[in-house]
């Protein structure tokens, strides 16, 4: 197998890459392509497509590919390296560019290791992260970093001589649950109480809520959506990268993977969620509203979510990266990883050594995080 390496993704056949992928919204073609014919990845924005392929000497097929791209920054990745840029500029070093294997902008995990179907996946798997490291070592990039790969690549990255780090995120696991009312039956009393009213606090201020797939929305419903979350964007002072004719694209392309959830007062739209699912788990990814409700962030971004996983039959909804808060609605600390390659050879004794300390300390949250858990204990 030889290693080639794209541009641009539409130089790949979007079946034959999708095949490569799976359902995971965030790494599909059209997911891709689109990020790419509306500018927000690129280098005006340090996100530049360096796609990896592992193709097939005697067939041509590709066998494996890695999603990755040039950074000349640490932002939206969600994994924060920025104290080991400055420790390298302090000592005269360039961190950037790196080679990051990554969904742009998305803390969701998935695959990151793609391996074409019918192959012998383990073997395949370990080539290509031993190929993505050796190019990136005659690519002269000061790093390689691996970010949210499923839990089963983590010990092949380890083995193609990654430093693995951990955090932790809050996802919600479905339990085999009936309905909404089944599912807070498993909360203590108290926590149970305290998710109704919520709930009843959304319904007494007048407001209903409305749930749409990207295949069913409207022009006027997409400007709308764009609108939410463009405006949280803006509040935080960050750049909302995504366009609306980027969402009403996706809306074309892959609407049935797209859930958005709206929020109506009045017979006016006051707030929107958009959330993105595959056969298997719902992913959180933004929200915005016009004017402060009592507690309709939660109702839209979870309570919603939860309903919609539960009546879909998935079996886990990934609401977006921190936020203790999510505790208490019955989403649970959760181990996440990345995988890390360092060049210089000092660098990387230095960061192995804080990510073993770092560790201690994610297990050590991790285990007073779950106490919070608003599930009552299981009987003996």
């Amino acid at each position: 197998m030889r290693l080639e390496q794209l541009d641009s993704i539409d130089r790949v056949a979007a079946d034959e890459w999708n095949a490569l992928v799976g359902g995971f919204p965030f790494l599909r073609h059209e997911f891709l392509s689109a990020l790419e014919r509306h500018g927000a990845v690129g280098a005006d924005f340090g996100w530049i497509p360096h796609y990896l392929v592992l193709r097939d000497d005697a067939d041509g097929q590709i066998t494996a590919a890695a999603p990755t791209f040039l950074k000349l920054h640490s932002f939206g990745e969600f994994v924060f390296d920025f104290a080991w840029a400055h420790a390298y500029e302090r000592n005269g070093l360039h961190y950037y560019p790196k080679l990051v294997a990554a969904a742009p902008y998305t803390p969701a995990t998935g695959p990151r290791l793609l391996v074409a179907p019918g192959r012998d996946r383990a073997a395949v798997a370990a080539e290509l992260a031993v190929a993505v490291r050796e190019h990136s070592a005659t690519l002269g990039v000061s790093s390689l970093h691996w970010l949210f790969p499923r839990p089963d690549d983590i010990a092949i990255l380890q083995d193609a001589g990654l430093l693995i780090r951990t955090d932790v995120h809050y996802f919600w696991s479905n339990a085999g649950y009936r309905d909404f009312d089944d599912f807070l039956a498993h909360f203590t009393s108290r926590k149970r109480k305290k998710a109704r009213r919520e709930r009843r606090r959304v319904a007494e201020q007048g407001i209903t809520l409305e749930r749409r797939h990207g295949d069913e929305m409207t022009d006027a419903e997409w400007t709308l959506a764009h609108h939410f979350y463009a405006t949280t964007f803006e509040r935080k002072w960050n750049l909302p990268v995504l366009s609306r004719d980027f969402f009403a694209e996706l809306g074309r392309t892959m609407g049935e993977r797209i859930l958005v959830v709206f929020a109506r007062h009045q017979r006016r739209t006051v707030a929107g969620a958009i959330l993105f699912h595959d056969d298997h788990t719902l992913y959180g990814r933004y929200w915005g509203c016009d004017e402060d409700y009592h507690s309709l962030h939660f109702e839209a971004c979870y309570y919603q979510g939860i309903e919609f996983a539960i009546e879909q039959g998935l079996g886990r909804f990934e609401p977006g990266a921190q936020g203790e808060h999510k505790i208490a609605r019955g989403f649970l600390p959760t181990y996440t990883h990345s995988a890390h390659w360092i060049a210089q050879p000092e660098f990387r004794r230095a960061i192995a050594d804080y990510l073993e300390r770092e560790r201690e300390v994610v297990e050590w949250r991790h285990e007073e995080l779950t106490r919070w858990s608003p599930f009552r204990a299981p009987e003996p």
